[in-house]
């Protein structure tokens, strides 16, 4: 399989290009007490941020749910397993960690981590008569 290299990361933007070879794919949910929402954002916004820049990782997106205020959506693709444990020891993420174990009561947390055996680029517009 394909890596990416340290050349590949995502733009300051937080645009990413879903269509690179992506080994490891991690997809969480979490709901937080509401009283503890701002923190929750407050310590994994810089850590989304310092792992987009991360080498060898694809995408990285933690994002508020539009229809419950207290749930999150993580989704995250990694070029393979070194780039994921990499990102997994990495000062951001166990600092984010620790402000969230210690300081955030979560509810409900469900994450599950897949290792891709085959990508196929997914475009449903063309279904939709003109």
């Amino acid at each position: 399989m394909n890596t990416i290299t340290s050349d590949t990361l995502i733009s300051p933007a937080g645009d990413h290009d879903k269509t690179q070879p992506t080994a490891i794919i991690v997809s969480a949910y979490y709901r937080v007490h509401p009283d503890d929402r701002q923190t929750f954002i407050d310590a994994v916004t810089p850590e989304m941020q310092a792992a987009q820049q991360l080498p060898g990782c694809v995408f990285y997106a933690f994002s508020q749910d539009l229809v419950n205020t207290d749930a999150f959506h993580l989704s995250e693709g990694w070029a393979d397993s070194d780039a994921y444990e990499r990102h997994e020891r990495s000062d951001s993420f166990l600092k984010a960690l620790a402000i969230v174990v210690k300081n955030v009561r979560i509810l409900h947390r469900e994450g599950i981590r897949y290792d891709v055996a085959k990508q196929h680029i997914d475009d449903p517009r063309g279904k939709v008569a003109s």
